[in-house]
Protein backbone atom coordinates (compact mmCIF):
# COMPACT_ATOMS: atom_id res chain seq x y z
CA UNK A 1 0.00 0.00 0.00
CA UNK A 2 0.97 3.47 -0.67
CA UNK A 3 2.63 5.90 1.73
CA UNK A 4 0.41 8.30 3.81
CA UNK A 5 0.72 12.50 3.06
CA UNK A 6 0.15 13.88 6.05
CA UNK A 7 0.38 17.65 7.25
CA UNK A 8 3.04 18.52 9.56
CA UNK A 9 3.16 21.79 11.92
CA UNK A 10 6.63 22.77 10.69
CA UNK A 11 7.05 25.84 13.30
CA UNK A 12 4.48 27.15 15.81
CA UNK A 13 3.52 30.71 14.59
CA UNK A 14 5.10 34.11 16.48
CA UNK A 15 2.62 36.42 14.78
CA UNK A 16 0.03 35.54 12.14
CA UNK A 17 -0.38 32.09 10.97
CA UNK A 18 1.52 31.53 7.09
CA UNK A 19 0.83 27.89 5.20
CA UNK A 20 5.00 28.25 5.53
CA UNK A 21 4.00 27.63 9.24
CA UNK A 22 3.20 23.38 7.76
CA UNK A 23 4.65 20.80 5.58
CA UNK A 24 3.38 17.99 3.69
CA UNK A 25 4.97 14.52 4.48
CA UNK A 26 4.67 11.36 3.31
CA UNK A 27 4.83 8.87 6.43
CA UNK A 28 4.15 4.92 6.59
CA UNK A 29 0.67 3.87 5.80
CA UNK A 30 -1.38 3.39 9.10
CA UNK A 31 -2.35 -0.66 9.75
CA UNK A 32 -5.25 -1.43 12.41
CA UNK A 33 -4.90 -3.70 15.28
CA UNK A 34 -7.75 -5.71 16.46
CA UNK A 35 -10.74 -3.28 17.41
CA UNK A 36 -9.68 -0.69 15.00
CA UNK A 37 -10.57 0.34 11.43
CA UNK A 38 -8.22 2.14 8.60
CA UNK A 39 -10.08 5.27 7.16
CA UNK A 40 -9.29 7.15 3.98
CA UNK A 41 -10.10 11.06 4.37
CA UNK A 42 -12.93 12.11 2.63
CA UNK A 43 -12.98 15.45 3.51
CA UNK A 44 -11.80 17.43 6.46
CA UNK A 45 -12.78 20.60 8.68
CA UNK A 46 -10.46 23.81 10.31
CA UNK A 47 -11.99 25.73 12.35
CA UNK A 48 -10.59 29.25 14.01
CA UNK A 49 -10.06 26.82 17.42
CA UNK A 50 -6.99 25.25 15.78
CA UNK A 51 -5.65 28.52 16.04
CA UNK A 52 -5.81 28.83 19.02
CA UNK A 53 -4.30 25.08 20.13
CA UNK A 54 -1.13 26.35 18.10
CA UNK A 55 -1.26 29.11 20.25
CA UNK A 56 -1.50 27.13 23.43
CA UNK A 57 -4.50 29.08 24.72
CA UNK A 58 -7.22 26.29 24.05
CA UNK A 59 -6.90 23.97 27.15
CA UNK A 60 -8.64 21.08 25.06
CA UNK A 61 -6.24 21.10 22.35
CA UNK A 62 -3.19 20.00 24.72
CA UNK A 63 0.18 21.82 24.47
CA UNK A 64 1.91 22.95 21.39
CA UNK A 65 4.60 21.30 19.06
CA UNK A 66 6.20 21.39 16.00
CA UNK A 67 6.57 18.34 14.05
CA UNK A 68 3.69 16.78 14.39
CA UNK A 69 0.35 15.68 12.82
CA UNK A 70 -1.30 18.92 12.46
CA UNK A 71 -4.94 17.87 14.43
CA UNK A 72 -8.17 17.97 12.90
CA UNK A 73 -11.57 16.40 12.44
CA UNK A 74 -12.93 14.68 9.29
CA UNK A 75 -15.55 12.58 7.32
CA UNK A 76 -13.49 9.55 5.93
CA UNK A 77 -14.29 5.71 4.51
CA UNK A 78 -13.34 3.22 5.92
CA UNK A 79 -10.97 0.87 4.16
CA UNK A 80 -10.17 -1.50 6.46
CA UNK A 81 -11.85 -3.42 9.60
CA UNK A 82 -10.69 -5.17 12.47
CA UNK A 83 -13.96 -3.92 14.07
CA UNK A 84 -16.56 -6.05 13.06
CA UNK A 85 -19.22 -4.19 13.90
CA UNK A 86 -17.69 -1.85 11.35
CA UNK A 87 -17.82 -2.98 8.09
CA UNK A 88 -15.36 -2.11 4.60
CA UNK A 89 -16.77 1.08 3.07
CA UNK A 90 -19.11 2.84 5.75
CA UNK A 91 -18.66 6.42 6.42
CA UNK A 92 -17.25 7.50 9.36
CA UNK A 93 -16.75 10.98 11.21
CA UNK A 94 -13.09 10.74 13.20
CA UNK A 95 -10.42 13.15 14.65
CA UNK A 96 -8.58 12.19 11.73
CA UNK A 97 -6.29 14.61 11.69
CA UNK A 98 -4.82 16.69 8.46
CA UNK A 99 -3.72 13.58 6.67
CA UNK A 100 -5.02 10.95 3.57
CA UNK A 101 -5.38 7.99 6.37
CA UNK A 102 -5.94 7.42 9.64
CA UNK A 103 -6.51 4.23 12.33
CA UNK A 104 -9.49 4.51 14.91
CA UNK A 105 -10.81 2.41 17.62
CA UNK A 106 -14.16 1.52 16.60
CA UNK A 107 -15.91 3.61 19.97
CA UNK A 108 -13.72 6.65 18.67
CA UNK A 109 -15.86 7.16 15.11
CA UNK A 110 -19.27 8.20 14.60
CA UNK A 111 -20.89 6.14 11.80
CA UNK A 112 -22.59 8.15 9.20
CA UNK A 113 -25.74 7.32 7.11
CA UNK A 114 -24.30 6.21 3.32
CA UNK A 115 -25.93 9.30 1.67
CA UNK A 116 -24.24 11.91 4.06
CA UNK A 117 -22.87 14.70 2.38
CA UNK A 118 -19.59 15.18 4.15
CA UNK A 119 -19.89 18.83 4.28
CA UNK A 120 -22.97 19.06 5.64
CA UNK A 121 -21.42 16.46 8.49
CA UNK A 122 -18.55 18.59 9.02
CA UNK A 123 -20.53 21.73 9.31
CA UNK A 124 -24.06 22.19 10.60
CA UNK A 125 -24.32 18.53 12.05
CA UNK A 126 -20.73 18.72 13.07
CA UNK A 127 -18.85 20.67 15.93
CA UNK A 128 -19.52 24.15 14.64
CA UNK A 129 -23.60 23.34 14.13
CA UNK A 130 -23.34 21.45 17.65
CA UNK A 131 -21.78 24.34 19.11
CA UNK A 132 -23.80 26.98 17.77
CA UNK A 133 -26.85 24.49 19.25
CA UNK A 134 -25.76 24.55 22.76
CA UNK A 135 -24.39 27.65 22.84
CA UNK A 136 -27.66 29.45 21.69
CA UNK A 137 -29.99 27.43 23.54
CA UNK A 138 -28.50 26.04 26.83
CA UNK A 139 -26.75 28.93 27.73
CA UNK A 140 -28.17 32.11 25.75
CA UNK A 141 -31.77 30.81 26.39
CA UNK A 142 -33.55 33.07 23.87
CA UNK A 143 -37.15 33.99 23.82
CA UNK A 144 -39.14 35.54 21.10
CA UNK A 145 -39.30 38.78 20.27
CA UNK A 146 -35.25 39.40 22.49
CA UNK A 147 -32.27 40.88 20.27
CA UNK A 148 -29.90 38.29 19.66
CA UNK A 149 -26.44 39.56 18.38
CA UNK A 150 -23.60 37.61 17.10
CA UNK A 151 -19.81 38.05 16.39
CA UNK A 152 -18.37 36.80 13.70
CA UNK A 153 -22.04 36.30 12.24
CA UNK A 154 -20.62 34.88 8.93
CA UNK A 155 -18.40 32.18 10.07
CA UNK A 156 -18.98 28.29 10.66
CA UNK A 157 -20.25 29.00 14.27
CA UNK A 158 -22.10 32.42 14.09
CA UNK A 159 -23.85 31.86 10.63
CA UNK A 160 -25.69 28.86 12.63
CA UNK A 161 -26.66 30.92 15.51
CA UNK A 162 -28.40 33.15 13.80
CA UNK A 163 -30.48 31.26 11.68
CA UNK A 164 -31.41 29.30 15.02
CA UNK A 165 -32.41 32.60 16.81
CA UNK A 166 -34.59 33.36 14.15
CA UNK A 167 -36.22 30.16 14.25
CA UNK A 168 -37.30 31.22 18.06
CA UNK A 169 -38.81 34.69 16.60
CA UNK A 170 -35.47 36.89 17.81
CA UNK A 171 -34.68 40.07 16.31
CA UNK A 172 -31.07 38.92 15.23
CA UNK A 173 -28.51 41.26 14.32
CA UNK A 174 -24.54 39.95 12.94
CA UNK A 175 -21.23 41.59 13.19
CA UNK A 176 -19.10 40.77 10.44
CA UNK A 177 -15.84 42.03 8.97
CA UNK A 178 -16.68 42.75 5.35
CA UNK A 179 -20.05 44.70 3.61
CA UNK A 180 -20.44 41.77 1.26
CA UNK A 181 -20.61 39.66 4.44
CA UNK A 182 -23.45 41.33 6.05
CA UNK A 183 -25.48 41.77 2.75
CA UNK A 184 -25.46 37.98 2.86
CA UNK A 185 -26.46 37.82 6.62
CA UNK A 186 -29.50 40.41 5.63
CA UNK A 187 -30.56 38.92 2.36
CA UNK A 188 -29.71 34.84 2.46
CA UNK A 189 -30.40 34.26 6.50
CA UNK A 190 -33.05 36.42 7.20
CA UNK A 191 -30.57 38.25 9.82
CA UNK A 192 -32.54 41.93 10.56
CA UNK A 193 -29.46 44.01 10.87
CA UNK A 194 -25.63 43.78 10.10
CA UNK A 195 -22.91 45.43 10.83
CA UNK A 196 -19.01 45.68 9.89
CA UNK A 197 -16.75 45.78 12.74
CA UNK A 198 -14.01 47.86 10.12
CA UNK A 199 -16.84 50.41 9.63
CA UNK A 200 -15.41 53.64 10.70
CA UNK A 201 -18.51 54.70 12.03
CA UNK A 202 -19.21 50.71 13.69
CA UNK A 203 -20.27 51.96 17.55
CA UNK A 204 -22.61 54.54 15.87
CA UNK A 205 -23.84 51.83 13.49
CA UNK A 206 -23.79 49.27 16.52
CA UNK A 207 -25.84 51.41 18.79
CA UNK A 208 -28.32 52.10 15.39
CA UNK A 209 -28.50 48.62 15.27
CA UNK A 210 -29.74 47.55 18.95
CA UNK A 211 -32.42 50.14 19.42
CA UNK A 212 -33.62 47.71 22.42
CA UNK A 213 -30.24 46.98 23.87
CA UNK A 214 -29.24 43.16 23.59
CA UNK A 215 -30.54 40.31 25.06
CA UNK A 216 -28.06 37.79 24.34
CA UNK A 217 -24.79 38.29 22.76
CA UNK A 218 -23.08 34.92 20.88
CA UNK A 219 -19.60 35.86 21.36
CA UNK A 220 -17.29 34.52 19.00
CA UNK A 221 -14.13 37.10 18.50
CA UNK A 222 -13.28 38.95 21.98
CA UNK A 223 -11.90 42.21 21.73
CA UNK A 224 -13.30 45.66 20.90
CA UNK A 225 -16.57 44.00 19.52
CA UNK A 226 -17.06 42.03 23.02
CA UNK A 227 -16.41 45.55 24.54
CA UNK A 228 -18.48 46.93 22.17
CA UNK A 229 -21.40 44.70 22.97
CA UNK A 230 -20.63 44.86 27.12
CA UNK A 231 -21.74 48.58 26.66
CA UNK A 232 -25.17 47.57 25.33
CA UNK A 233 -26.67 44.92 27.17
CA UNK A 234 -29.90 45.14 28.59
CA UNK A 235 -30.60 44.28 32.10
CA UNK A 236 -30.34 40.42 33.09
CA UNK A 237 -28.68 40.04 29.19
CA UNK A 238 -26.89 36.53 28.57
CA UNK A 239 -23.21 36.65 26.87
CA UNK A 240 -22.04 33.22 25.35
CA UNK A 241 -18.22 33.45 25.18
CA UNK A 242 -17.35 30.58 22.14
CA UNK A 243 -14.62 31.95 21.23
CA UNK A 244 -12.25 35.15 20.99
CA UNK A 245 -10.62 34.77 17.62
CA UNK A 246 -9.59 38.80 17.13
CA UNK A 247 -7.25 37.47 19.88
CA UNK A 248 -5.72 33.90 18.32
CA UNK A 249 -3.87 34.86 15.04
CA UNK A 250 -0.96 37.08 16.86
CA UNK A 251 1.92 36.37 19.58
CA UNK A 252 0.28 39.80 21.05
CA UNK A 253 -3.45 39.15 22.27
CA UNK A 254 -4.81 42.42 23.58
CA UNK A 255 -6.18 43.10 26.85
CA UNK A 256 -10.01 42.07 28.24
CA UNK A 257 -12.47 44.60 27.40
CA UNK A 258 -13.59 47.82 29.72
CA UNK A 259 -16.59 47.46 32.10
CA UNK A 260 -15.85 43.94 33.09
CA UNK A 261 -17.29 43.40 35.91
CA UNK A 262 -18.90 46.99 36.45
CA UNK A 263 -20.98 46.53 33.90
CA UNK A 264 -22.05 42.84 34.65
CA UNK A 265 -23.07 43.93 37.95
CA UNK A 266 -24.98 46.85 36.87
CA UNK A 267 -27.27 45.18 34.46
CA UNK A 268 -27.11 41.78 36.21
CA UNK A 269 -25.51 40.20 33.22
CA UNK A 270 -24.66 36.49 32.80
CA UNK A 271 -21.73 35.82 30.88
CA UNK A 272 -21.09 32.00 30.59
CA UNK A 273 -18.15 30.09 28.11
CA UNK A 274 -18.61 26.98 26.36
CA UNK A 275 -16.95 23.94 25.27
CA UNK A 276 -19.22 21.73 23.07
CA UNK A 277 -17.90 18.18 24.29
CA UNK A 278 -19.73 19.43 27.67
CA UNK A 279 -22.84 18.17 25.73
CA UNK A 280 -21.52 15.51 24.26
CA UNK A 281 -24.31 13.00 25.67
CA UNK A 282 -26.82 15.04 23.71
CA UNK A 283 -25.21 15.10 20.04
CA UNK A 284 -27.87 12.92 18.42
CA UNK A 285 -30.98 14.80 19.61
CA UNK A 286 -29.11 17.93 19.08
CA UNK A 287 -28.31 16.55 15.38
CA UNK A 288 -31.78 15.23 14.35
CA UNK A 289 -33.33 18.26 15.52
CA UNK A 290 -30.84 20.43 12.96
CA UNK A 291 -30.83 17.70 10.19
CA UNK A 292 -34.64 18.42 10.15
CA UNK A 293 -34.38 22.25 10.53
CA UNK A 294 -31.90 21.93 7.30
CA UNK A 295 -34.79 19.85 5.06
CA UNK A 296 -37.27 21.98 5.89
CA UNK A 297 -35.66 25.28 4.58
CA UNK A 298 -35.10 27.28 8.13
CA UNK A 299 -31.16 26.35 8.30
CA UNK A 300 -29.18 26.90 5.46
CA UNK A 301 -25.50 26.02 6.14
CA UNK A 302 -23.14 27.66 4.62
CA UNK A 303 -20.05 25.83 3.17
CA UNK A 304 -16.43 27.31 1.84
CA UNK A 305 -14.80 24.34 0.40
CA UNK A 306 -11.13 23.99 -0.57
CA UNK A 307 -9.65 20.77 -2.58
CA UNK A 308 -6.68 18.90 -1.60
CA UNK A 309 -4.58 18.10 1.38
CA UNK A 310 -2.03 20.58 0.21
CA UNK A 311 -4.36 23.26 -0.27
CA UNK A 312 -5.47 23.10 4.23
CA UNK A 313 -2.77 25.30 5.04
CA UNK A 314 -3.78 28.34 2.67
CA UNK A 315 -7.70 27.32 3.78
CA UNK A 316 -6.31 28.11 7.05
CA UNK A 317 -4.54 31.27 6.86
CA UNK A 318 -8.00 32.42 4.56
CA UNK A 319 -10.34 31.54 7.40
CA UNK A 320 -8.08 33.09 9.91
CA UNK A 321 -7.58 36.46 7.98
CA UNK A 322 -12.13 36.42 7.08
CA UNK A 323 -12.08 35.29 3.56
CA UNK A 324 -14.31 32.47 4.35
CA UNK A 325 -18.30 32.19 4.97
CA UNK A 326 -19.43 29.62 6.98
CA UNK A 327 -17.59 26.22 7.49
CA UNK A 328 -13.79 25.94 5.92
CA UNK A 329 -13.92 22.80 4.40
CA UNK A 330 -10.90 20.76 2.46
CA UNK A 331 -11.94 17.79 0.44
CA UNK A 332 -9.23 14.89 -0.92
Amino acid sequence: MSDNRQVIIASLPTGALAASDFEVRSAPMPEPSDGQVLCRTIALTIGAGQRAGLQGSASYAGAPEAGRLMGGNGVAEVVESRAGAIPIGALVAAPTGWQEHSVHKATAVQVLPPDTDPATALGALGTNGLTAYFGLLDIGRPQAGETVVVSAAAGSVGHVVGQLAKRIGCRVVGVAGAADKCRMLVDELGFDAAVSYRDPEFRAAFKDATPDRIDVYFDNTGGPVLESALFRMATHGRIVCCGAVSQYDTSTPGPGPRGVPGLLVNNRVRMEGLLVFDYADRYDQARADMAAWIAEGSLKPKITEFHGLDQAPQAFVELLAGRTVGTTVVTL
